[in-house]
């Protein structure tokens, strides 16, 4: 089975700010891979439109899948309908769903235009439930549109998970050492030549104040990440390395 790509675009300027820290990438990366759609690609923009338009319609064209976050609330730095809209060229219209929705959420005292902005969508997108706060998301071909909120992104990610085709999911790997990496280049770069199939990644750190290294093991076919681990184990315990197990 084919396994599917992604881009990831987190639009805000709160985050490249500094203002807000994002957990969203990282939850992402992770529930994507549980489906064996491979996260290959992630942008974090400015609430401009230009550029939000331009990202929107370079990762559309080159990714089976597209999930942005950030810029469908209220205010007016949200921009990204908007935006979404123009990238595919149709006009923003009122949803009467998203409206219906809103409306019963929200007493009549708190329904403003502000507020109702949100059940504005592009033409021929379908909607997102959000279970949270009322105010769906909404997705357009292969672009998906969620907030920014982390507990509303996630219900919203919920949500569109059965309109994804995926594959079964990558398996994982984890080996420690307390080997600083540098010992470990040679017989690594000489497994993933061996492995193409596999994705070997290094990652250095330091551990009572002394460097060691996590090696990190994921492909489609659990045996051949059995195979990797079992060849750079093997390989490196000549030279005095010792391992254990991981969790990732």
């Amino acid at each position: 089975m084919k396994q599917m790509r992604a881009c990831v675009i987190i639009i805000g300027n709160e985050i490249l700010s500094g203002r807000t820290q994002d957990t969203n990438l990282q939850w992402l990366a992770r529930s994507l891979g549980e489906l064996g759609i491979a996260l290959v690609r992630a942008h974090i923009i400015r609430d401009d439109a230009n550029e939000v338009v331009a990202t929107i319609n370079h990762a559309r064209s080159h990714y089976d899948y597209v999930f942005t976050t950030g810029g469908i609330g209220p205010t007016h730095d949200d921009i990204t309908t908007a935006c979404v809209a123009q990238a595919f060229n149709v006009p923003v219209v009122r949803d009467a769903e998203a409206q219906r929705r809103l409306h019963a959420y929200y007493p009549p005292e708190k329904r403003n235009d502000a507020r109702m902005k949100m059940a504005d969508i592009p033409q021929g997108a379908t909607l997102i439930d959000n279970p949270v706060s009322a105010a769906p998301g909404f997705h357009i071909d292969n672009v998906f549109v969620m907030a920014g909120v982390p507990t509303i992104m996630q219900a919203m990610f919920f949500d569109i998970k059965a309109r994804l085709r995926h594959a079964p999911p990558m398996h994982t790997r984890t080996i420690h050492t307390l080997t600083p990496e540098g010992d470990l280049a040679a017989v690594l770069c000489a497994v993933q030549t061996a492995y193409p199939q596999i994705e070997l990644g290094c990652y250095p750190h330091m551990r009572g104040g002394k460097f060691s290294t996590s090696l990190v093991m994921r492909g489609m076919e659990a045996a051949d990440v059995d195979e990797v681990a079992l060849q750079i184990q093997e390989r490196l315990r000549p030279l005095g390395v010792n391992f254990t197990e991981a969790e990732l």
